[in-house]
């Protein structure tokens, strides 16, 4: 460890010891934009001096007059414990205070260059928090005795782009509280006890958390971050989650969380004005506030708040095992002009609306964590039509591994919700997402975004009776499904949650007690299990070669069908869009042989009305431009899978 070249130890540093564990090196890589370990060197760290225990408390502070430590140890004195100013142009303060460790509760005094502000802040890389509504850092560490070496030696497969990814999206504190009291959230410990095995048994390959990142205001969902180097104390310790993401590793389940570089909120405590200045956001709200979310934008261009950020995303690949990050927001970051009005932004160098540092950003960001981490996958929230988001970067594109196809998600929807004797006239909103279906690596997404704000559930956006409504939404499933992309589905999606998600409630358990709603679950536990074991579905999800329409002419009946390729056998899917029921349809097949019907979403046991066919023989009947042809019952509002 290196010590801070003081020539002298003023008296009213006489509490706290100059020591550093920052080397000039750290420094040079810290100032450059370039040092992707900050975790390691800023921040509250316990460590032995001179073989005394105590703690390491070092801060990025530019504009401060003083920096001091305080909390139950002190009586929150502001004088006694003041921290050293780094001898280089670092802006850091540091130093060691004996005889405290972890568990210990403080803040950063802070008091500014700029009209003598004095501030009380939070700590930028605190490990731990308290619980809201309390404000302050807890001293903490992130040892864990890891016992997932088995997925992670294999997780290369499981992550890859060519490896089926069914994604289940989590709210942490709303999935499912104590059943005795809905006030009480489950503690992370609590919910992998049931969590983990329900996962398992509806077949979803990756669980996606909401950021789980120290979040004070819940409304928020976790999208405005006070903490970004620590697991929300809501539901326990970082050790309580990393026990949660071991237990799925060892479930065979990949843990995916939000990440949220976008903005974030204007908290006392937080790292707004963190110094009395705009350290870490734009002096300018043109450039540093957020309108839509009442927040504040990153200053990406600055080299300090770059390191701070790829050092946040890789922390969580590092300590807590993520096995990929899906970063929210990408189009706000990229767009300079994202929800603003003429006059209300300042365009780029060359007067674009790009934000060039983003680009930058995220390209450095994702050559780091595919260098370091390359078993683990990075998606993009990015809706709008920006090239080359998941196109490697030596192609001059992002780096993302994948992105959210909220085209297709857009215009299913509007399409689902039609009545079906009105699909006749709309069926390019179901077909027009294959004319870029591989332009990127697409995801699937029906999110939370989906299901809140008036837009109602899943299950209620679908049209007809009630019969209807849950026959729409067993269709739907399964033309995502069978679909080019790997998929992502909300919470309460998989068994037809009636009501909208709401944060404060758990979801509504009791409603697999009925046959419609088990009905949904059992599909869903079967599609899965189609989805994972034929490999026709994900193959070449990302490529032209695995798909082909064999029929999009049949507007009058609202029946499509295509053909899913892999890299040995082929599947066909039939969709029936319509509640009239269509025995003997005969659809051309490209392949001489005799087919199987290996799934059918109009099970009776997914509470669908039983219509389906047994063993069915190609004829040599000319149809849909193919020289054989074979007869088929098409189920109402139901969909088929032939191999």
């Amino acid at each position: 460890m290196s010590k801070n070249k003081l020539t002298e130890k003023p008296t009213e540093f006489q509490n706290v010891e100059a020591y550093s564990l920052l080397s000039d090196f750290d420094i040079g890589l810290f100032m450059s934009g370039k040092h992707y370990k900050l975790y390691e060197k800023l921040g509250s760290h316990v460590v032995k001096n001179q073989e005394v225990l105590g703690t390491y408390f070092a801060v990025w502070a530019p504009n401060a007059e003083t920096v001091s430590v305080i909390g139950d140890f002190n009586g929150w004195n502001k004088t006694s414990h003041q921290l050293f100013p780094r001898w280089d142009s670092s802006g850091i303060w540091e130093g060691w205070i004996s005889n405290i460790g972890n568990g210990e509760v403080y803040k950063y005094a802070i008091k500014s260059k700029i009209g003598g502000q004095e501030l009380e802040k939070g700590d930028p890389f605190a490990l731990r928090w308290e619980e809201s509504p309390k404000t302050a850092s807890v001293v903490w560490d992130t040892w864990y005795e890891w016992d997932d070496s088995d997925w992670m030696s294999k997780r290369k497969k499981a992550n890859s782009l060519d490896a089926p990814m069914s994604v289940y999206e989590i709210h942490l504190g709303s999935w499912k509280r104590d059943p005795s009291n809905n006030d009480r959230r489950l503690g992370y410990r609590e919910i992998a006890d049931t969590l983990v095995p329900y996962i398992k048994e509806m077949g979803f390959t990756h669980v996606e958390f909401m950021p789980i990142m120290q979040h004070p205001y819940e409304p928020s969902w976790g999208y405005q971050i006070t903490g970004y180097f620590a697991a929300s104390s809501r539901f326990g310790t970082p050790q309580d989650f990393m026990y949660l993401v071991e237990q799925l590793h060892k479930n065979d389940i990949g843990v995916l969380l939000d990440w949220v570089p976008s903005h974030y909120p204007g908290d006392a405590n937080g790292i707004y004005r963190f110094d009395g200045s705009a350290l870490y956001e734009h002096e300018d709200p043109r450039e540093g506030y957020h309108p839509d979310w009442k927040s504040y934008i990153f200053n990406y261009g600055r080299y300090e708040v770059r390191s701070f950020l790829i050092s946040n995303a890789l922390f969580w690949l590092d300590r807590f095992h993520a096995d990929g990050l899906r970063v929210d927001a990408v189009a706000s970051m990229l767009y300079r002009d994202y929800s603003r009005n003429d006059g209300e932004w300042i365009p780029n160098m060359f007067g674009g609306r790009e934000n060039l540092e983003v680009i930058s950003l995220f390209k450095e960001l994702n050559e780091e964590i595919y260098k370091n981490y390359p078993d683990v996958q990075t998606i993009a929230e990015e809706s709008t039509a920006f090239p080359g988001v998941t196109k490697p970067t030596y192609l001059n594109g992002l780096g993302f591994g994948m992105k959210w196809m909220m085209g297709w998600m857009n215009d299913t929807l509007r399409y689902f919700a039609k009545d079906p004797m009105h699909r006749k006239w709309h069926q390019d909103d179901l077909t027009f997402s294959t004319v870029y279906a591989f332009s990127e690596n697409f995801m699937l997404p029906l999110s939370h975004d989906e299901v809140v704000y008036g837009k109602n559930s899943l299950l209620n956006k679908m049209p007809g009776d009630e019969w209807q409504k849950f026959a729409n939404l067993r269709l739907l499933y399964t033309y995502m499904f069978t679909h080019p992309g790997t998929k992502l589905l909300f919470m309460g999606g998989e068994f037809g949650q009636a009501e909208e998600w709401n944060f404060l409630n758990s979801l509504d358990w009791h409603l697999l007690e009925y046959d419609n709603h088990k009905g949904i679950s059992n599909l869903v536990k079967e599609i899965n299990h189609i989805y994972k074991s034929e490999p026709a579905l994900y193959d070449k999800q990302f490529s032209p070669e695995g798909f082909a329409w064999l029929d999009t002419t049949d507007r009058e009946n609202c029946v499509v069908y295509y053909q899913r390729k892999g890299l040995d056998e082929n599947v066909l899917i039939i969709l029936n869009l319509t509640p009239v029921p269509r025995p003997g349809y005969r659809i051309g097949v490209p392949e001489n042989k005799t087919y199987k019907e290996i799934f059918n979403s109009d099970k009776s046991e997914f509470w669908g009305s039983g219509i389906s066919n047994t063993k069915i023989k190609t004829e040599k009947i000319t149809s849909h431009g193919q020289a054989q042809s074979i007869e088929i019952s098409l189920p109402p509002l139901g969909a088929i899978i032939l191999k």
